[in-house]
């Protein structure tokens, strides 16, 4: 049998696997620390669901890259493309929340698209969003999550941020119709370039005029002052206005890597408002860590009739993520794979031995044991091969010493301690 995996999915490798752990563990830390709750919505979900006009949107890359599956009943049905159509329709099942509700939820997501260096077709996000505010102080409390998330992880961003009205407006304004068919060419100017975003939008109906316009409109570097002067459509100014009222609420924050970029559409034709990106300032890894922005509509037309339900939020994409933190532990040589702490080597002590990895685990620390017969380089090797920090060897003479044998796997360094001077030190 010859064995393969799908086409752009992953095994997830212990070492990998490890990481990934450490990221959602600080993210979760970061989403409480601002107030967010924990949810859990499926991955499967009605096709009809997901292809609604107000979710992914007729134009949108989504709605193509969509799985599509059928069960025994002959029910449509699809796999998840985002964690935000699934939340909209939680919050549509559940009219009785208090609002403001503000969730984040982590799990695997799915999109049949085209594949590259930190892009798969199953890939996990980490989301969290704010229901029922239309203050941009929640927009700003987004932009806050991601300075903070970034900095825990140690990764050094630049957040862009746009509004969706303002790019309708200026859209308006030099008469193109199909506005949610060429923000889909946007979104994709750092992809496919300038050259290769006006041929797109010419395919999708624009002029080479219309196409030139709004690409000199929303060129690289342009100010929001500079674009304010030359606005004369209403709903493209209250995109500024809001863009400006969200600026002076980040000053405020003391948030440091926010910028405005006038490109930044977003391809998913859900998002009303402000449009939010994450980029690694250095790396090979050149697509966004994170995005999101505000979606104010969709909730209100899954529950039907004219509600609005105001909603703001961003995600985490941990591939991308995972792939720049490995670069940067490939540079430094660092790569665990194993959790232990310590990996104790029993010398005729199995029963001592035994007895102090208990007392090691009662005390959180993580240790592993040597299960066979192997000698002392053997087991230092294997430890080392893991990338387990410490080796605790016993042997008879450590017995009667009342003592362990702690090595430093990284330095080489070794210490005689007793049990609690080993706890203490692995402690630290």
């Amino acid at each position: 049998m010859d064995l393969q995996l799908a086409k752009g999915v992953q095994d997830i490798a212990p070492e990998d696997k490890i990481l990934m752990n450490e990221v959602v563990g600080k993210l979760k830390t970061v989403f409480e620390l601002f107030a967010f709750a924990p949810l859990e919505t499926p991955i499967i979900e009605r096709y009809e669901t997901l292809t609604a006009k107000f979710a992914a949107g007729e134009a949108s890359d989504a709605l193509k890259e969509t799985f599509q599956l059928t069960d025994q009943g002959g029910r449509q049905l699809g796999l998840r493309f985002d964690l935000t159509v699934p939340l909209a329709r939680f919050v549509a099942m559940n009219p009785t929340l208090k609002l403001p509700f503000k969730r984040y939820e982590m799990g695997v997501v799915f999109r049949d698209g085209p594949l590259k260096a930190g892009r798969t077709r199953q890939f996990w996000q980490c989301d969290f969003d704010t229901i029922g505010s239309e203050s941009m102080l929640a927009d700003a409390e987004i932009l806050a999550v991601w300075e903070k998330g970034f900095s825990s992880l140690g990764i050094d961003v630049e957040l862009k941020v746009n509004n969706r009205k303002l790019l309708n407006g200026l859209m308006e304004q030099i008469g193109v119709k199909e506005k949610e068919s060429a923000l889909v060419a946007i979104d994709k100017l750092d992809k496919i370039g300038k050259d290769g975003v006006k041929k797109e939008l010419i395919e999708r109906g624009l002029s080479s005029k219309q196409s030139e316009e709004i690409l000199a409109l929303i060129k690289t570097g342009v100010s929001l002052e500079q674009l304010k002067s030359r606005v004369t459509n209403l709903e493209a100014q209250q995109g500024i206005k809001e863009l400006e009222e969200l600026f002076s609420y980040t000053k405020q924050m003391g948030l440091k890597k926010v910028v405005f970029d006038a490109s930044l559409a977003r391809g998913l034709a859900y998002y009303t408002g402000t449009v939010f990106e994450a980029y690694a300032q250095e790396g090979r890894i050149t697509s966004s860590l994170a995005g999101g922005g505000r979606w104010d509509d969709m909730i209100g037309k899954f529950m039907g009739g004219n509600r609005l339900v105001p909603a703001v939020g961003a995600s985490f994409g941990l591939v991308p993520i995972l792939e720049v933190l490995k670069e940067k532990a490939e540079k430094l040589g660092v790569r665990n794979k194993s959790p232990a702490q310590v990996y104790v080597m029993p010398i005729n002590t199995i029963k001592e031995s035994l007895a102090l990895v208990q007392e090691l685990r009662e005390n959180g620390i993580c240790a592993d044991i040597s299960l066979g017969k192997k000698g002392v380089s053997k087991n230092l090797e294997y430890a080392s091969s893991l990338g387990i920090p410490y080796v605790i060897i016993l042997g008879e003479d450590e017995l009667k010493k009342k003592k362990v044998l702690l090595r430093d796997m990284k330095t080489g360094a070794e210490q005689l301690l007793n049990t609690d001077g080993v706890i203490k030190k692995l402690k630290m």
